[in-house]
């Protein structure tokens, strides 16, 4: 099995990703899951004409960290931006002449958060960080949507909310998890002509500590930093050797197998 962080894990949100009923959800903080409790149980057992046949997932993991509070705003529309399973944790800050995208979700919050600051300070790159709650629901809506456009052609098309939300949100996207990369690809493909970056667990993890182990996924700090920048290449954005620059600074090694294959 994949294994995820330490847990045997990185391959359950593909499993959720093919049972329909299931409403999976990777929530990176306190309110979050809070949010998502309060919408399962009102969804499941809260009366009313339609209690739908559906039950929830959700990840929560054994590490610890500050839990900050929750955005500013209407607290009903914080969290059906939650539920709906992806958000604008913070916007990029002034100053910065490049502009990318960071979506993380559950506990790689942390190497996701420090990146946007590094980019920011080291590599005149400004991060505009998303919560991905749940890929899984975007991919259901974007589906949903594909196909209420294609048996309707004669009518405006509709736009699906992963769309909507990332439209205004210039640079690549990239994405980081502690679950295998097939989680956030589910969304990629309904974001045409987006540079879509995808770093996960795909392999067997074999350290002791979690930050080892990171390494050894490249979703650290370092691997996320290159990942951006690389995707900032891609689109023509920076030069080779601002991401060999990079990759010298956190020490990765370029020529190390590759986790899947060991």
């Amino acid at each position: 099995m994949g294994e995820g962080l330490q847990h045997q894990d990185g391959h359950s949100l593909v499993h959720a990703s093919t049972v329909p009923p299931c409403q999976a959800y990777d929530p990176a903080f306190a309110y979050e899951v809070a949010a998502i409790v309060q919408e399962g149980l009102q969804r499941m057992y809260g009366g009313g004409s339609e209690n739908p046949d559906v039950f929830y997932y959700i990840t929560l993991y054994n590490e610890n960290y500050p839990m900050p509070i929750m955005p500013e705003g209407d607290p009903a529309t914080v969290r059906a931006a939650i539920m709906r399973g992806l958000y604008q944790w913070a916007p990029a800050p002034e100053g910065p002449s490049r502009r990318a995208n960071l979506l993380f979700s559950g506990s790689a919050q942390g190497a996701a958060r420090q990146a946007a600051v590094e980019l920011a300070e080291h590599f005149d790159v400004g991060v505009e960080l998303w919560s991905a709650t749940s890929y899984k629901r975007l991919r259901e809506n974007a589906l949903e949507v594909e196909r209420w456009n294609r048996l309707h052609p004669s009518q405006d098309p509709r736009t699906a909310d992963v769309v909507q939300l990332l439209a205004n949100s210039p640079g690549p996207i990239v994405a980081v998890t502690d679950f295998m990369k097939i989680v956030p690809e589910q969304i990629s493909r309904f974001l045409p002509g987006r540079t879509f970056v995808p770093l996960g667990t795909d392999g067997m993890g074999r350290s002791d500590t979690r930050e080892s182990l990171r390494k050894f996924f490249e979703i650290d700090l370092g691997h996320v930093v290159v990942g951006v920048l690389s995707a900032l290449h891609a689109s023509g954005e920076v030069d080779a050797d601002l991401v060999e620059a990079a990759i010298a600074r956190y020490g990765i090694d370029a020529e190390t197998i590759d986790p899947y294959l060991v």
